[in-house]
Parts: structure tokens; sequence; C-alpha cells
């Protein structure tokens, strides 16, 4: 019982730091589009013909109160890098907002109830904001893959899992930027009725190219 409770308000700390992050990073992307300088380079560094390393990250974060699905039996904490790439689909209109194409590596670690496993996500999506990367909304969806899917009592259903996420990104001073990363996990029932996702809030520290 006491544990239960305790879980309880983990998840309501976790949902009062999200919320709280979030709407800060909101009002200084409305600062930072005045104040903030350029980035870099608005290309990226080019890995072959159209597309190009955008950037590259470490994020950190827990899972909460899920609100996709079933809810997690397990606390989860994940630890990673994630790499970001330009796609050469994009469509700006001369204001410089608009939408482009991403593509999305990362590896790294996910932990709960004491074990610890390897975890990698590759997914597309689209980036909504403007051309110069000050600010975006990102999209997009895959799949990931895990080197362990039982924690405790949870059981993801297997090492095979689809993915799909949302992030609110920005610049905070040149390269540099931080963004809040939303993901669910989830089998979409492949294994059976029994499996359970997690949804992790992702806190990102940013290089951009």
């Amino acid at each position: 019982m006491i544990e239960h409770i305790d879980r309880n308000l983990a998840r309501r700390r976790a949902h009062r730091v999200a919320g709280a992050f979030l709407t800060w990073l909101a009002l200084g992307c409305l600062v930072l589009d005045f104040l903030a300088p350029s980035p870099s380079s608005a290309e990226g560094v080019r890995l072959f013909d159209g597309v190009s390393l955008y950037s590259v990250s470490v994020r950190g974060g827990f899972s909460g109160h899920s609100p996709i699905g079933k809810i997690e039996l397990e606390d989860f904490q994940q630890y990673d890098v994630l790499a970001m790439a330009r796609l050469p689909w994009e469509w700006y209109s001369e204001s410089g907002w608009g939408v482009g194409t991403r593509w999305g590596l990362s590896a790294g670690a996910v932990r709960a109830a004491g074990d610890t496993a390897f975890i990698t996500t590759f997914f597309p999506g689209f980036s909504f904001g403007k051309k110069d990367g000050r600010f975006s909304l990102d999209a997009g969806g895959g799949f990931a893959l895990l080197s362990q899917h039982r924690y405790g009592t949870q059981d993801l259903g297997g090492a095979f899992q689809f993915t799909w996420n949302i992030a609110l990104r920005a610049q905070v001073y040149g390269p540099i930027g931080l963004g809040y990363f939303f993901q669910h996990l989830s089998d979409a029932t492949m294994y059976g009725d029994n499996g359970r996702g997690v949804d992790q809030h992702l806190f990102e520290l940013i290089y951009r190219f």
C-alpha cells in the first residue's frame, strides 16, 4: 500500500516537472526568436546526396502515468544519444515557416525494476517550425529494439516495439538547444493482448550542426 502511494506521488511529481518544463520552454521560444543568435548552419553536415546530419543530442527521462493504452506497472528511466538527419524534402514559405523531413536514430539504456537493457530507436518524421531551426515541433514514428522486454511485473511483449514521438525543441545559444521529447513505446498487440507499453518524458540537450 505504501509502495503504491509512493509510486503515485512520484508520477505526480514527474507530471509537474514535465508541465513546468514545457511551459518555460514555450515562453522561451518567444524570447529566443528575437534574442538568440542564429545557429551555426542551416544545412548541417552532409552525409550523402540530399541528406545531412542535422543534430546530436543526449536525452534522459522517466515514465509517468500513461496517457496511451494500459498504465505502466513499473517505473522506467531512459538515457540515450539521438542523432537527427535532415532529409531533402521540405516546404517553407518566404517568411521562413514551414515543414521539413527528418530521420532519427538513438541508442542508449532503459532501466526498470532493477534491470537495465539496451534500447535503440529508428524513426522518420516531420519538423514544423522555422527553417533556421530556432524552434520546432517535431513528430515521427518508427520502431525500437530492446535487449530485454521483461522488467519486474511488466512484460513489454517482445524485443521489437513500435514507437512514435512528439518533441518541442528550441535553440538557446548558437548551436546549443534544449528539448522535451514524449516517446510512446508499445507492441501494438503484436505479441498478444497482455503486453504493456511505456510512455517516456525525455529531456534533451542538443547540439545543432
